[in-house]
């Protein structure tokens, strides 16, 4: 979500006249994140977000947008796209890809209490609920390929030490797949700086562009990854005991899932730990680039192995 297009108050009042969205009032960049540009969007009826994709085609976008306003119908509070004059969602706007969303309530928060964990987890639940009725599908563009591929590429950058890590732990999970269990479109990036609170509730899900179709119990990793642990990288008990029991009152676990956990919270620190050394040692350019430190998913990856059969679950 870095600026790597520039968009002038000129360039977005022109696009705007392919949309009943009233006159710009103003237009704000938004400095984070590494994948997309994104503007804060303010007419007169009304907030918006504009996003230009820097990486997504024109071809792979239709699948995000109509994700979006399918869960939006289903009661999730998601950006909702808005379509122009032409019914349509996706548009270009300097020879980028882009698209205009509702801007949802509430701000993201650093320090999350256990219910902050309990209402993300319950909103995930009914995330991958609603998504069970959406009828496309997108593979996992970041799964077992991307990660050995990856890996690879980065294993030249590291020392010895993290080189082996990044390689056997690449090996496990190409023999510990977690294929078989309950699958359907996950978020794919449910970070705190994706959750908007407002108040005690959600106020919106945002930044649904790693979105796919791969297992559940992923997605829930991924998420308590980063809202449930500490900053040494051990899992919180009372933070995620809360986003679990959370989550399975809104979609019940399968015994299957239960023992699969340590699993996937191995393979979902690997998937963050890979991309951003990627992120951090092949950057792309641009004008404004916050690039994550890849230490820190190595170091919860390193927890999770140690800790094992013994990590905490319901």
């Amino acid at each position: 979500m870095a600026v790597f297009t520039r968009v002038t108050e000129a360039d977005i009042t022109a696009w705007l006249n392919n949309y009943s969205l009233g006159t710009l009032l103003e237009l704000q960049g938004i400095a984070s994140g590494i994948e997309n540009t994104n503007y804060f969007v303010t007419t007169s009826n009304g907030r918006f977000v504009l996003t230009l994709f820097e990486k997504l085609t024109a071809d792979e976008l239709p699948f995000y947008l109509n994700l979006m306003a399918h869960l939006a119908r289903h009661g999730i509070p998601c950006p909702s796209p808005v379509a122009d004059n032409s019914n349509l969602f996706l548009g270009t706007l300097n020879g980028k890809p882009a698209c205009i969303v509702s801007r949802l309530p509430g701000k993201s928060v650093t320090q999350p209490t256990a219910e902050n964990c309990a209402a993300v987890g319950a909103m995930l639940g009914q995330m991958h609920s609603a998504g069970h009725s959406f009828g496309d599908a997108m593979p996992n563009p970041r799964g077992t390929a991307w990660r050995a591929a990856t890996a690879q590429q980065m294993s030249k950058f590291l020392c010895a030490e993290d080189a082996a890590l990044l390689d056997a732990e690449v090996a496990y999970h190409a023999q510990h797949a977690l294929d078989a269990l309950p699958r359907g479109v996950i978020h794919g990036d449910l970070f705190r700086d994706n959750v908007l609170l407002d108040g005690e509730r959600v106020g919106g899900l945002i930044d649904f562009y790693f979105a796919c179709n791969d297992c559940l119990l992923y997605d829930v990793a991924i998420t308590v990854n980063d809202w449930c642990v500490d900053a040494e990288g051990v899992l919180d008990s009372r933070r995620t005991h809360a986003f679990l029991r959370a989550y399975h009152a809104a979609r019940p676990f399968t015994a299957q899932e239960a023992a699969s956990w340590p699993t996937a919270l191995r393979v979902a620190a690997l998937r963050f730990w890979i991309s951003r050394l990627f992120d951090l040692h092949l950057p792309r350019e641009g004008e404004i680039v916050n690039a994550h430190n890849p230490e820190q998913f190595k170091n919860i990856l390193q927890r999770h192995i140690t800790t094992g059969p013994n990590t905490i679950w319901l």
